[in-house]
């Protein structure tokens, strides 16, 4: 798997050496592509020159993108085949359509979590803090998918915390850290924890882990939780990406 580093942003850093190490534990190459120049027109060059390369069959850029860059034109150039965290305008646009390329691995992460530990989503009523098209979105489209009754929560929205205590799950992938506390959900609810922030050296999520914890059924912590799965789910795709090319 390329990756393509645009960004010496430490949260971008972090991601990447959590799929550089996962990586060489089971034994799939992740190449770093670093960019000196991250304007769009060179980022554009490079995405067109790796999704060309028959050498590599999974292809992803490492958010966040630099300011200034058009990262639409980006998400356009990225081939559905190699684009191994759905992140694309082909990937996105299948998944609103009901499938056929990658899910965005982080979303699928959190669906794949909460499956995994027996929380219900089906009748269940699930809120999603952020509406980014890296997580927010996919993941209420994949919630829907799950049939959950979806809310998607954004800066826009007034009076956070009364729609967050009407739900039976949270998702907050936002990048606001201690933005969801223990007063704002109802107790028993599931938790999932998305966002991350450099606070100091400290990699911290969007919820205020003491407050939720105490009343929650159920919360992922960060670090941890769905970001180690993510890399997982990640691999699988890049995985199977190369059985793909290699038919």
């Amino acid at each position: 798997m390329a990756v393509v580093l645009a960004s010496e942003d430490p949260s971008a850093l972090a991601y990447l050496r959590a799929k550089e190490r996962l990586g060489k534990a089971v034994g799939i190459a992740v190449e770093r592509v670093s960019l000196t120049s991250p304007a769009t027109e060179t980022l554009l060059r490079t995405v067109r020159d790796l999704a060309g390369d028959p050498d590599i069959p999974a292809l992803l850029v490492e958010a966040p993108l630099p300011d200034g860059v058009d990262a639409q034109a980006i998400r356009d150039a990225l081939p559905l085949e190699k684009d191994v965290d759905g992140a694309g305008t082909a990937a996105l646009g299948r998944l609103l359509a009901g499938g056929g390329g990658y899910l965005p691995a982080t979303a699928e992460a959190v669906v794949t979590l909460l499956r995994s530990y027996g929380v219900q989503m089906a009748g269940r009523r699930a809120v999603v803090v952020g509406r980014s098209l890296v997580v927010g979105r996919p993941l209420a489209l994949l919630l829907l998918a799950e049939d959950a009754t979806v809310t998607v929560c954004h800066s826009r929205t007034t009076d956070l915390a009364a729609i967050t205590r009407e739900a039976d799950i949270v998702c907050v992938a936002v990048g606001r850290p201690g933005l969801l506390t223990g007063e704002m959900i109802r107790p028993g609810a599931a938790v999932v924890d998305i966002g991350t922030s450099s606070v100091g050296r400290k990699i911290v999520g969007d919820a205020d882990w003491m407050s939720v914890s105490e009343v929650a059924g159920a919360a992922s912590p960060v670090p941890g939780g769905v970001g180690p799965l993510t890399n997982v789910l990640l691999l699988e795709h890049v995985a199977e990406a190369t059985e793909r090319a290699a038919r």
